[in-house]
């Protein structure tokens, strides 16, 4: 019996790492028609972009980068309707400073997880 407490334990340690370490997939349906762009939609696409080159970080990210906010604005008028809207749309999906946070705490549940199960079966930690 007390082999096959042990040997489920280390299962749900086990579990538990991969299950806290496997990465989030953001996944859906991708239509399959061309989905036209309207013109209108130029503008406004075009307004998230610059605020978003707009930001501290972006600005010296580029300088250090050795572009010039005149040659990016230029570049970004040189493009067309659909790039200024793909990358519009990346803009939103886009996570901004990853996913520390999530990781940080699902190892912390975890290891809370395993500190009740070994308390469950009649263990005692003693941290001195």
């Amino acid at each position: 019996m007390r082999g096959l407490k042990r040997v489920m334990v280390w299962y749900l340690v086990g579990a538990m790492f991969i299950i806290a370490t496997a990465p989030r997939c953001l996944a859906g349906f991708s239509s399959s028609e061309v989905i036209a762009l309207s013109p209108a939609d130029r503008p406004a696409d075009l307004e998230k972009l610059k605020k978003f080159l707009e930001t501290k970080m972006v600005r010296e990210r580029l300088k250090d980068l050795g572009f010039a906010p005149e040659e990016v604005r230029m570049r970004l008028a040189g493009l067309n309707d659909r790039q200024v809207h793909q990358l519009a749309v990346h803009l939103d999906e886009m996570q901004v400073a990853g996913d520390g946070g999530e990781v940080v705490i699902i190892v912390f549940l975890a290891a809370i997880l395993v500190v009740l199960i070994l308390y469950a079966m009649g263990h005692r930690i003693l941290i001195k």
